[in-house]
């Protein structure tokens, strides 16, 4: 190679040292998170703990924010739960909706992130960026509880025996309850409590017998005139 010639700079998504260093401090944050909670992941703990200097860590996280939202994403397993193919449909949704609430017992990482995103961005000089970071994990998690009930929800079972109805505040209705029991602590949500939650939506939900629309009522059957 000629001296004149150039030698190519690392892309910065494959510089060794800009992963190393993203790699240590995203190692610092997880730790301060795991045994601090969100509190304890702050800039100068983080520095401090990975020995990143401040300078460089802002090169790859923009504020504060941004990194605890790719801690959380590099943080959170990610969960797959299988969707009951077969019985009826308020059986399949007990069932699933069964096997959401255990996930929120054994993943208490899920629930700290939704608390954390429940808050929205910090207000900090990069908010702009810090509602795409943080939208981008949100999407990440509804995502993994969404799934497995749209596909219970769109089925022709569903469409057969249901009203049309907004699935996003379906969603709410059914594992609305399974967060706010988990992240306030007043209740452990069981299998029963997973049933009368489907029954209440199905109620609301479901088609009369005679196929008719939820709120229309069903036409009054004209009695015969009296005989002369």
């Amino acid at each position: 190679m000629s001296d004149s010639q150039s030698v190519p700079v690392p892309d910065d998504d494959v510089d060794p040292r800009r992963i190393r260093s993203r790699t240590r401090l995203l190692d610092a944050a997880a730790t301060l998170l795991s045994t601090g909670g969100v509190e304890a992941v702050t800039i100068d703990a983080v520095t401090k703990a990975s020995k990143v200097a401040r300078t460089t860590l802002y090169r790859h996280f923009h504020s504060s924010s941004h990194l605890l939202a790719a801690t959380f994403e590099r943080l959170l397993p990610q969960v797959t739960t299988p969707v009951p193919t077969s019985g009826p449909l308020r059986d399949q949704l007990i069932e699933l909706l069964s096997r959401q609430a255990a996930l929120f017992n054994d993943a208490p990482l899920h629930v700290t992130t939704l608390a954390w995103l429940s808050l929205g961005p910090t207000g900090s000089n990069s908010e702009a960026d810090d509602r795409h970071t943080s939208g981008a994990l949100r999407a990440r998690v509804v995502d993994q509880y969404r799934q497995p009930f749209d596909a219970i929800l769109t089925s022709p079972k569903a469409q057969a025996e249901l009203n049309r109805f907004d699935r996003e505040l379906a969603l709410c209705q059914l594992v609305g309850p399974l967060a706010f029991a988990r992240m306030t602590g007043v209740r452990t949500i069981t299998h029963d409590d997973c049933a009368n939650l489907v029954d209440d939506f199905l109620a609301a939900h479901r088609k009369t017998d005679s196929g008719a629309s939820k709120g229309t009522k069903p036409a009054t059957k004209r009695r015969a005139a009296p005989r002369a």
